[in-house]
């Protein structure tokens, strides 16, 4: 768990930083083509330019600077031998529990009505559900109360990668059907 919530932090604290800086490179530079846009369908001006990008009135990237910042914390505090109070961990949970919240509307908007993906946004994708679901089952063993709620945690422990799996091929899965006729053109 701590490793996860380091490493993973840190991957996710890069990206945000990265399209942060992409963001206001663009902003500031018109004609700027983000190192992200690759092609029609991988690009991140694309999504850059839209409502979705900025949804509190602010680079959508500056929350997972945030974000990722305390997650990568909390992980080293962790490696460090901290012990950390309940509230923290409920706070934790609530967080982390917005972020995937937030993420899949994300993944939404991206496949589904920009038409677009941004390379540096699937990244954070990418380590925001295993941290959620990491932080989640942690949460679950210690919180799981009488014999069905520690048999949960069990059998969620037991088979902690699948969820991962599975949510990964559905992603990988809506996204080749939504973009099928690019991808199928390059072939």
């Amino acid at each position: 768990m701590p490793w996860l919530l380091l490493i993973g932090g840190l991957i996710g604290l890069t990206a945000s930083f990265v399209l942060t800086a992409e963001k206001f490179t663009l902003a500031t530079n018109p004609a700027y083509i983000p190192t992200c846009s690759l092609n029609p369908v991988l690009n991140c001006g694309s999504v850059m330019d839209t409502p979705q990008a900025a949804v509190l009135g602010f680079p959508n990237s500056l929350l997972g600077i945030a974000g990722f910042a305390a997650i990568t914390t909390t992980g080293a505090a962790l490696l460090a031998g901290a012990q950390l109070k309940q509230w923290f961990w409920v706070s934790l949970q609530i967080g982390a529990t917005l972020a995937a919240a937030f993420v899949h509307w994300l993944i939404f908007q991206s496949i589904y009505t920009i038409g677009a993906l941004c390379p540096y946004c699937m990244v954070v994708w990418a380590v925001a559900i295993p941290i959620f679901w990491y932080i989640t089952l942690r949460n679950l063993s210690l919180w799981g109360t009488g014999p069905n709620g520690q048999r949960m945690a069990d059998l969620a422990r037991m088979f902690h990668p699948l969820p991962i799996t599975i949510w990964a091929l559905a992603v990988a899965g809506l996204i080749a059907i939504r973009f099928w006729s690019y991808w199928s053109s390059l072939l």
